[in-house]
């Protein structure tokens, strides 16, 4: 079928969620077979000179677009960034050490959660006696004097914030979760010591993690550790110690090339700024919406508001669905409404988002 005749409704949900679709096109013309190979990209082996060509090409774009040099590592692994917050301490955090976690979200406090689960850890900095309304100044947070590592989720999903800048840590480790906001803007990767992301918002579907690490910390990871948890037999691998998700790999690479059209990581975050500028703007415009994070704090990919009720929410998730807005009602542990705007979601659709919530306004403010 062609392309043409496909009806595609404006998807704001957190994740999985919208994909490029010059990506999605590339990959339906590709499906059945790849050019030159005869067969399709899940079918060929991850083995084979094809598919390591595809992973070669799909971490190369990645270094680039990132400005990563050879200290880092890049791994393909499977899990999610919900296995990395135990991958984390298992590698990292060594008996008799301590870990910082500063607590600004539901994911990071769960990050914690999972660390204590094998070592000592710091919560520090916690901005939930504010619903996590907002991201910690650099004053509220001890850090422990020669920490393992220091962990922070870089972009909180469910609460709208976001660290405009990462902490200081000074010779310890800085580690994130960046799942929801990876290759949004320019950021020096090279400060942190490992950061994961979870695919399925900025780099393609779901059921890959992306790992950068710090070659040098590979050298915490113990040989008692079970063997496909082992960040450094997984890098000795090249992320091909068994058979990793091949299809999204190369989704993966296809975003990569995709983001390079765009003008790389600056390209993007000026599309990026400025559609989050838009809908920030018509929630400040009358009151009659309100942005729950404070604004030095706002996401630039999870856009969270309230109306005047819960009445109103609910009508005004019902009836953007029906308008082809889908996946604005907000997460269910704080309700709401959350507009996720990732790299790959159009402009328009943030524009016809707009001019809903006006017309809403208008019938119902």
């Amino acid at each position: 079928m062609s392309s043409s005749l496909t009806h595609r409704i404006y998807n704001f949900s957190a994740g999985p969620a919208v994909m490029p679709r010059p990506v999605l096109e590339q990959a339906q013309r590709d499906l059945v077979a790849l050019p030159g190979v005869g067969m399709s990209v899940m079918e060929i082996s991850h083995r084979s000179k094809t598919f390591e060509g595809i992973l070669a090409r799909a971490v190369a774009d990645l270094r680039e677009l990132t400005g990563l040099d050879e200290r880092h590592k890049v791994l393909l692994l499977q899990g999610g960034a919900s296995l990395q917050f135990s991958m984390v301490p298992m590698n990292l955090l060594g008996a008799g050490q301590t870990a910082d976690y500063i607590d600004t979200g539901s994911w990071a406090d769960k990050a914690a959660k999972e660390a204590k689960r094998v070592g000592s850890v710091n919560v520090t900095g916690s901005t939930k006696a504010d619903h996590y309304s907002r991201i910690p100044d650099a004053s509220e947070l001890t850090l422990t004097p020669g920490a393992a590592y220091v962990h922070i989720t870089t972009n909180n999903t469910i609460e709208g914030t976001e660290w405009k800048e990462p902490p200081a840590t000074g010779d310890v480790p800085l580690v994130a979760d960046a799942s929801s906001n990876i290759l949004s803007r320019p950021m020096e990767l090279r400060r942190f010591g490992l950061i994961y992301a979870g695919a399925q918002k900025n780099l393609g579907p779901s059921g890959l993690t992306l790992v950068i690490v710090r070659e040098d910390l590979l050298a915490r990871s113990s040989s008692d550790l079970p063997t496909m948890l082992n960040y450094k037999v997984q890098a000795e691998n090249d992320s091909l110690y068994n058979t990793p998700p091949t299809f999204a790999i190369y989704l993966l690479g296809l975003t990569m090339q995709w983001l390079k059209s765009l003008g790389g990581l600056p390209g993007i975050a000026s599309i990026n700024a400025r559609k989050a500028a838009k809908l920030y703007a018509e929630i400040d415009r009358t009151g009659f919406y309100r942005g729950t994070a404070r604004k030095d704090s706002r996401s630039l990919m999870n856009v969270t508001f309230r109306l005047p009720s819960e009445e109103l929410e609910k009508m005004f998730d019902t009836e953007a669905t029906a308008n082809g807005l889908d996946g604005l009602k907000g997460h269910r542990s704080v309700g709401g409404m959350r507009a996720s705007i990732y790299n790959a979601f159009p402009e328009q659709g943030v524009e016809a988002l707009v001019d809903f919530m006006r017309d809403f306004e208008t019938k119902r403010g």
